[in-house]
C-alpha cells in the first residue's frame, strides 16, 4: 500500500486508530491517509497523536457519511478506502432506528457512490457477525450494507474497482465492548451477566487489521471475507476479570442472541475454505470461479456447514484471556482483590 492514498471512514473509532497505526508502521511511503469522521474532538485528540511534522502524509476530514458530497469531495485522488464508519450499539439502534438506518445504509451507499464518482480502485467495507441472520435492526442494517458493497461490483460498468466486505465477532477492547466494561463495573461488587449460556466469538484488534489488509490486497469483487477465530463463553470473561465478585445473570437485551452466527447453512452453497479465513462468494461474479478456486486453493465447504459461537471448535478460556487483555486491552490490568 505504498505510493496509496488511502480513506478510512469511521477513523477515529477503535479499528480506525489500529488501521492507522499498523498503517503508518508497516508502509512508509503512503502517499495520504485520510481520516474520515464527525467527532472534532477525536480528530482533535488523533492529530496530537500524528502530528504533521512528524506524519505529513496524514490529514484529518471532519464529515459524515450521511452526506455525499462531502464523501466524494474527501475521496478525491484517493485509491483504497476502508469503510469502518457505523452505528452499532444494539440498544441504541433499536430505541433509534431511523438514525441507524440514515448512517448504516443510507451512508454505506454514500460511500459506494462517491467511490464510482473518483478513482477510486479498492473499497474494504467493515461487517459484524450480527449481519448473519439478523435479529436486531444493527444487524439487519449491516446484512444490507454487506449486500450494497457485493452488488455494486455489478454497477462498476468499465471501472475496475473491487468491493469487499470483512465480517468478524466482538473486537477484544473496543469501544463499548464487554472486557473494558467488565473491568470498570468489577469496582461495583458485581459483574451483570446477561446469560450464563451466552458465547460469543473474539478477535483482536490486530487481527482485525490483518484480515482488512489481506482483502484489500487480495479481493477479487464480491468476496465476505470470515475468519477462524475461538470463541469464549460470556462466564469465563467474567472469571477471568473478577473471579471472586458476584456474577448476577440480568437478563439479555433488545435484540442480543445467545450465540453469534457468521456463516449459516444457507450461505454454505457460496462459502469455501481459504485456509486462515472463510469466504462467502457472490452468486454474479465478474471472475471465473474456476480460477478463483486455483488461485487461493480454495475448498468448498460441506452443504448446511455452519460456522457459530456455540458450536466453535475453538474456546478460549479465563486462562487465556488474561494473557490477551493485557496484551491486547489494559497493560495494567490485574485480578487481585476481584
Amino acid at each position: 500500500m505504498n505510493d496509496k492514498a488511502i480513506l478510512i471512514t469511521g477513523g477515529t473509532g477503535s479499528l480506525g486508530k489500529a488501521l492507522t497505526r499498523r498503517l503508518l508502521t508497516e508502509y512508509k511511503d503512503i502517499k495520504r491517509l485520510v481520516i474520515f469522521s464527525r467527532d472534532e474532538q477525536k480528530q482533535y485528540q488523533m492529530a496530537h497523536q500524528y502530528p504533521h511534522d512528524k506524519y505529513p502524509c496524514i490529514r484529518f476530514f471532519i464529515g459524515d457519511v450521511r452526506d455525499r458530497e462531502r464523501l466524494v469531495r474527501a475521496m478525491m485522488g484517493i485509491d483504497y478506502v476502508i469503510h469502518a464508519a457505523a452505528m452499532k450499539h444494539v440498544p441504541i439502534a433499536e430505541y433509534n432506528p431511523s438514525e441507524c438506518i440514515k448512517t448504516n445504509v443510507q451512508g454505506a451507499e454514500n460511500v459506494i457512490y462517491a467511490c464510482l464518482q473518483t478513482s477510486v480502485k479498492r473499497v474494504v467495507a467493515l461487517s459484524t457477525d450480527k449481519a448473519c441472520a439478523p435479529i436486531n435492526l444493527y444487524g439487519a442494517t449491516k446484512l444490507t450494507s454487506d449486500k450494497l458493497f457485493v452488488a455494486a461490483n455489478n454497477i462498476r460498468g468499465s471501472n475496475l474497482i473491487i468491493f469487499s466486505v470483512v465480517r468478524y465477532g466482538n473486537v477484544m477492547g473496543s469501544n463499548g465492548s464487554v472486557i473494558p466494561f467488565f473491568i470498570k463495573k468489577r469496582a461495583d461488587g458485581y459483574l451483570p451477566i446477561t446469560s450464563n449460556s451466552m458465547t460469543r466469538f473474539n478477535i483482536s484488534l490486530d487481527e482485525g487489521v490483518d484480515m482488512v489488509f489481506h482483502a484489500m490486497l487480495n479481493a477479487w469483487g464480491g468476496e465476505i471475507f470470515v475468519p477462524k477465530i475461538p470463541s469464549y463463553r460470556i462466564t469465563e470473561v467474567a472469571r477471568a476479570i473478577a473471579p471472586n465478585v458476584e456474577h448476577r445473570e440480568v437478563g439479555i437485551r433488545p435484540g442480543e442472541k445467545i450465540h453469534e452466527e457468521m456463516i449459516t447453512p444457507s450461505d454454505s452453497f457460496n462459502t469455501y475454505d481459504l485456509g486462515k479465513y472463510y469466504t462467502i462468494l457472490p452468486t454474479v461474479t465478474n471472475w471465473k470461479l474456476e480460477d478463483f478456486i486455483q488461485t487461493f486453493n480454495a475448498k468448498k465447504v460441506p452443504e448446511g456447514f455452519s460456522y457459530n459461537s456455540g458450536e466453535n471448535q475453538d474456546w478460549v478460556s479465563a486462562e487465556d484471556l488474561r494473557p490477551l487483555i493485557l496484551k491486547h486491552v489494559d497493560p495494567t490490568f490485574k485480578i487481585e482483590n476481584y
